[in-house]
Formats: structure tokens, sequence, C-alpha cells
């Protein structure tokens, strides 16, 4: 198992209606001590099934967010985690959970702030349609000639990073919804740099259930936001953290 690290880590993961597969997600993260302290916060969409129940069972702290969006869910979660270190993973199995020790590991040992996990280099075969790829390969195109961050996935939704760098106020993400992903890197490559935010190629694997991304939808929101952010219009519309 090698050292204990001396931190605290929090997986954060957004769910809505994932009840097929949030056991094995949060089961995936290996929890043997490699750590000062585990824990999992899951921040659901009002979830009409199980999901809720089946995380509550496996231990995880569950917040139920009023308010819609990928982006909202994961505003709050941020400002909840308790950990030093934050993981996030969509509750879909696509990720891979055994990867997070070393990835924090290596967060520590080389003394970063931000890891961005690259999906697409080391995809698994129908892990992603044809479509979905080509979205993904042109909004990660457009944001690298936007902003010159040099980051191959820009819709990757696995980071790694140090809770402290929420402390500058200009690393708190803006967007309530799919953007939000984009914007982290973007923040981290600007306000941290790129010898403090690497992208780490990991694996990506067939969604678990069913699938609530609105593709077309979503897609043209991301390339409005990219647009937005790179001519400075894009504005928080909404407070940080969880509701009072």
């Amino acid at each position: 198992m090698g050292d204990v690290l001396p931190v605290s880590v929090t997986v954060v993961i957004p769910t809505r209606n994932e009840e097929e597969a949030i056991v094995d997600t949060i089961r995936s993260v290996p929890d043997n001590g490699w750590c000062n302290s585990l824990d999992f916060l899951i921040i659901d969409g009002n979830s009409s099934d199980r999901t809720r129940e089946l995380a509550e069972k496996e231990g995880a702290e569950v917040y139920l967010e009023p308010r819609r969006g990928y982006g909202r869910a994961y505003r709050t979660g941020f400002a909840m985690a308790n950990g030093d270190i934050i993981v996030t993973m969509d509750a879909d199995c696509t990720y891979p959970g055994e990867e997070v020790p070393g990835l924090v590991r290596q967060l520590l040992e080389e003394d970063l702030e931000f890891i961005t996990c690259d999906r697409l280099k080391r995809a698994e075969k129908g892990s992603m349609s044809g479509l979905h790829g080509f979205g993904n390969w042109a909004l990660s195109f457009t944001s690298r000639m936007l902003f010159w961050n040099g980051i191959h996935d820009s819709q990757s939704g696995m980071w790694v990073f140090r809770k402290s760098i929420f402390e500058d106020s200009k690393m708190r993400p803006t967007n309530d919804g799919m953007p939000l992903s984009e914007e982290m890197k973007i923040n981290a490559r600007k306000h941290i740099g790129k010898e403090k935010a690497i992208e780490v190629s990991v694996p990506y694997r067939t969604r678990v259930g069913q699938a609530e991304i609105n593709t077309w939808g979503d897609g043209w929101k991301n390339f409005k936001f990219l647009f937005a952010k790179r001519i400075g219009v894009n504005r928080q519309v909404t407070a940080w953290g969880p509701e009072n």
C-alpha cells in the first residue's frame, strides 16, 4: 500500500438518477487507509430513484441540491467538501476510481495544485459515441485556440486538486451548467500555471445507466461559454456554495 498520504480527501460526485452505478462508483475508489481520511460527498439533483438511499448506505454524505445544473452541483460540493484534496468523478463508472490514490500521490509528490484527467487518449472502445467524440474534440480544439492552454480534453469531469486553490476567488468557477468543466481548466492554467496545473491521461469506460446529457444543447452552451469567457462577459449568476 505504501506510506499513508498525510491528507484528507473528499470525492465529490454529482448525481441524478444514478442508482445503477452509484454503488460501484463509490466502491471503485480504494478505501484501504492510503490517506488520513477519505469521504464521499454526493450532490444530488433531486433523483427520483434510489440514488441517495444507496449512496448513504455506502457511507457517503448526501446533499440534495434544489438548484439545477452540473456546475451548480460542483460549486455546492466544492464549498462543502471537508478534504484537503478534492477529487471529482461522474457517478456512472466511466472514470477509473482505482487510480485516485496514485493521482493524489502524484499531486503531493510533484507539489502540484491541480490535475485534470484526459479521457480521449485512453478511451476504451465503445465508451464514447462518434458524435460525442467529435464534440469533445471540437470543444477542446476551440478552447486551446482561444486560451492557448494546451489542454487536450477540455470536457473531462475527473480532477484532483487542493481545496486551497479556491482561496483565490479567481479560481472559483462561475457557471452552473456543463461549461464549468472547461472553466475549471481555463482558470487553472491561467491562474495557477501549467507547471502546477497539469493534464494526465486515464482510462475512460462505457457508461453504466442512462445518460441525461443533451449533446446538442450542452455542446452549444459550451461553445457560447468559451467565447463569452474569452471576451470577459461571462458572469456569476448564483452564490458560491449551498443555499442557507
